[in-house]
């Protein structure tokens, strides 16, 4: 099951999405509000930190959930303070019951990950691709537009039509027909 625990957050935050299954992961931490608490109500440990990149709201909690649950962080590159280890282009990581492909997605920001789950029709989304064709902003630094258009094509590519659902990094998930926001976003992103 994926429960975004800042769904009804009013502070300046990303979606954390909590995974549990097998191996209950978060799937980025937040900011500004009490993770620990809403991780709690909800499972009783966690094992490990799953980041899509590491900007200030996605990370801002990152230091009291791994000192309250004793987890390590997983993320693109391990040089960036708080990532313990790396996770490499393709490869494959286990959130809850299911194996996900990580798909390097830079254009956002340079250690920016997509997370795409074939068997349970799933993909975390990160601050790629967003809802009715929103995409990442590319005017902070390490933004490149052409550069995101290069990724959200490659997840456009990779994903099937009959995706279930797309979790992103800020905003509503998409259960609706979420290729079709994919592809609306490859075209928005050309376009502005």
């Amino acid at each position: 099951m994926i429960t975004n625990l800042a769904g009804n957050v009013q502070a300046f935050t990303s979606n954390v999405f909590l995974v549990t299954g097998d191996r209950p992961v978060l799937v980025d931490t937040g900011a500004n509000f009490d993770v620990v608490d809403a991780v709690r109500s909800e499972v009783d440990d966690l094992e490990a930190v799953i980041l899509t990149h590491t900007h200030r709201d996605h990370v801002g909690n990152l230091e009291a959930v791994k000192d309250a649950f004793g987890v390590d962080t997983w993320g693109y590159d391990a040089s960036i303070e708080g990532v313990d280890h790396a996770i490499a282009d393709e490869e494959t990581v286990r959130l809850g019951d299911h194996e996900y492909v990580a798909l390097h997605t830079p254009g956002h920001k340079d250690d920016h990950l997509c997370f795409h789950s074939e068997a349970a029709g799933v993909l975390f989304a990160g601050d790629l691709i967003f809802q009715n064709g929103s995409f990442g902003r590319t005017d902070l630094e390490e933004g490149d537009r052409a550069t995101l258009i290069e990724s959200i094509d490659r997840v456009l590519e990779r994903i099937d039509p009959e995706l279930a659902e797309m979790h992103t990094g800020h905003g509503p998930s998409v259960t609706s027909e979420p290729s079709d926001h994919v592809e609306l976003s490859a075209q928005m992103a050309r376009q502005s």
